[in-house]
């Protein structure tokens, strides 16, 4: 088949005055000057895309602080593994955190950060020889701790927090869980029996894990209503379980009367996963329709939900979570 070949001299055109634009010169990036405060810092990012949805979500964590709404905090178990225990204890103790919700690896190696000062192991090795998960002393202390879920009535993180402190030991200083308990900040622990080490333990008890899931998970939806109107929740590092407990404890809150609207909703990861997605950003704020194209030429972070303002920041969490702080820091200056 012989094909003509294109006029080309027919093409239509337009000037440049009559185009709508995505980037222009006010959002061109400044040189930092390294000499300056770290505030500076942040008025010299461009004002586009992923630098944008930072300042966004740092303002809302600054305006929900200021205006006394909740700031609930989820957590998988590499945020404790990538050391940054101690600034999350900070947040807490500045205000900057209302709540704190962890999966159940969180809880074991914030455990074993606290008792030992070191956690994490080679899982392949481990796996190899039947010995993956086995430390002696994690099972049996945890489980003992834990087993207070039936004998006081207490959730998994009020056990364990409550436990540590009890206990004291040389690390407590860098324990989430020991400190939240401190600072009477809520600290739950949300568990899918067989998925953590410390199940596989003879001393594991089932009933006291589900028992104190289940009080954690009651406690956990009342935080969720302190994220209405102006609140923010953000999922740092929970690629299934926190997800998914927080779309049910959302449904809970609204079927109980609670709007919870007009929140902000950030998901930090350091790949983009389905559940936090579409069970963190898009469907608690109203966004589930939301098209790729959208995306592409807006980004998460435009308030366009029914409900609140979705916003991903994809990035380790080692570099993003201290850029988070030190932008929540620097907008509570300008309120």
């Amino acid at each position: 088949m012989k094909l003509p070949t294109l006029d080309f001299s027919k093409i239509r055109t337009y000037s440049v005055a009559n185009r709508a634009t995505k980037v222009e010169q006010a959002h061109l990036a400044k040189v930092p000057n390294v000499d300056l405060p770290l505030y500076h810092f942040f008025d010299c990012l461009p004002p586009v895309l992923k630098a944008r949805e930072l300042l966004i979500a740092a303002r809302k964590i600054a305006e929900a602080v200021a205006c006394r709404r909740g700031v609930v905090f989820m957590m998988g178990g590499h945020v404790v593994k990538c050391g940054l225990g101690p600034l999350i204890i900070h947040m807490m103790e500045h205000g900057l955190i209302s709540a704190i919700a962890m999966n159940g690896a969180a809880s074991i190696h914030d455990y074993e950060m606290a008792r030992f000062g070191r956690t994490s192991e080679d899982v392949a090795a481990g796996l190899e020889t039947g010995m993956f998960g086995m430390v002696e002393e994690t099972g049996s202390e945890m489980n003992s701790l834990i087993m207070g879920c039936l004998r006081y009535g207490l959730g998994l993180g009020e056990a364990l927090g409550r436990g540590l402190r009890r206990m004291m030991p040389q690390y407590v200083s860098s324990s989430i869980l020991a400190n939240a308990h401190r600072l009477g900040i809520p600290v739950t622990v949300h568990v899918a029996i067989g998925t953590d080490t410390i199940h596989q333990h003879p001393s594991c008890n089932g009933e006291a894990l589900g028992a104190g899931s289940m009080r954690d998970f009651r406690l956990f939806a009342a935080a969720v209503t302190t994220i209405d109107n102006g609140g923010v929740v953000i999922n740092c590092g929970s690629a299934v379980i926190l997800p998914e407990v927080f779309l049910k404890a959302l449904t809970v809150a609204r079927n109980l009367g609670y709007p919870v609207r007009g929140f902000t909703a950030i998901n930090m990861d350091m790949i983009e996963h389905y559940r936090p997605r579409q069970n963190v950003l898009l469907r608690p704020t109203g966004c589930a329709s939301r098209t790729q194209e959208d995306e592409e030429s807006h980004g998460l972070g435009q308030p366009t939900g029914q409900h609140g303002t979705p916003i991903s920041l994809i990035g380790h969490h080692e570099i993003m979570l201290p850029l988070l702080y030190a932008a929540v820091c620097t907008q509570l200056k300008t309120l």
